[in-house]
């Protein structure tokens, strides 16, 4: 239903794709680390997780980084990934669990390994660890305060995501739109821009309301882009909460007629999107430059999670046609 809508999307995106000349590389890192931390995945399972490909997309999002701020990126992605999978996968967690899930990861992030907490243990614990080592010693306290918020809003959305399932309420448009701006991680992403270019931004900047609409519609543009590609599998499991579903149900149009609403909300908001990035004023010859990589870099997420989706074995979708 969706595969024509997903390559036709792909050919009005105005933003040049790129990888990082490590993906390949990182990605084999990525495949040995994974066995060695004791997941309890089967072969199967692994070879599930390497076809999926996160090594490749963070090397879409952040072509930029060196070989080694990139394993640091793609281990943590490796870790939302595996997260999202234990909150909204056929053995979910329950609200409960995510809320401790959340708990746990917040302390590790903030307080430090020492005392551990019983939201997050096991593999799970052993890879954010490894994972958060590099940015936690290098980055200053201001941006890990920053990532440390991203993350337990990403993780407090899915835990509300989780619970408005359970209770069998599908959320309207708004509200869809809201929750899905916390539960795709996109401002997850947005600070490790600032890990692998050496340039964190100050908070003003950072927060200046013109890059945070800019950052939104570039979360908006990698979410709907996603939840046309999971479709299928959403209309199955996810109780109303993706874009298509929620446009069908508000609208009360066939979920054939909803992706075409729902692609061309995408349309208009990638013509924003361009239109606002073209008005940033300069913010001083010390910052522009950490400007300039934050607003490339959360285009890289968009044009990134496009050419992720449609190489990854995680969305299957149809070829290319000539």
């Amino acid at each position: 239903m969706t595969g024509d809508i997903l390559w036709s999307l792909r050919s009005h995106c105005p933003i040049p794709p790129r990888l990082s000349p490590h993906a390949d590389r990182v990605q084999r890192w990525l495949d040995d680390l994974l066995p060695r931390l004791g997941l309890p995945l089967d072969g199967p399972a692994l070879d599930r997780l390497s076809r999926a490909g996160f090594a490749r997309y963070a090397s879409r999002l952040y072509p930029q980084a060196t070989e080694a701020d990139l394993r640091v990126v793609a281990a943590l992605f490796t870790w939302f990934f595996l997260v999202d999978d234990a909150c909204d996968g056929p053995h979910r967690l329950t609200p409960q669990q995510i809320r401790a899930l959340r708990d746990g990861t917040l302390w590790l992030l903030r307080e430090g390994h020492r005392i551990r907490h019983p939201g997050l243990t096991g593999p799970l614990r052993r890879l954010l660890l490894r994972a958060w080592r590099e940015p936690r010693r290098r980055m200053p306290a201001r941006w890990r305060l920053r990532f440390a918020d991203a993350v337990g809003h990403h993780l407090h959305g899915t835990w509300q995501e989780a619970v408005e399932k359970a209770a069998g309420r599908p959320p309207d448009v708004a509200r869809y739109v809201e929750l899905r701006r916390a539960t795709s991680a996109a401002y997850v992403s947005y600070p490790l821009i600032e890990f692998v270019t050496g340039r964190p931004l100050p908070d003003a900047v950072y927060h200046h309301p013109l890059l945070r609409e800019i950052a939104d519609l570039g979360n908006d543009l990698l979410s709907w882009y996603n939840d046309l590609a999971s479709l299928e599998r959403d209309r199955a499991t996810s109780g109303g909460h993706n874009l298509v579903l929620a446009l069908a149900a508000e609208r009360g149009v066939p979920v054939v007629a909803a992706v075409g609403l729902a692609a061309e909300r995408w349309r208009a908001t990638m013509r924003r999107f361009v239109e606002l990035r073209a008005t940033v004023p300069s913010f001083g010859p010390a910052l522009d430059k950490a400007v300039t990589d934050h607003l490339d870099g959360v285009a890289d997420a968009v044009r990134g999670t496009i050419e992720w989706t449609l190489e990854s074995a995680r969305y299957p979708t149809p070829a290319a046609r000539d």
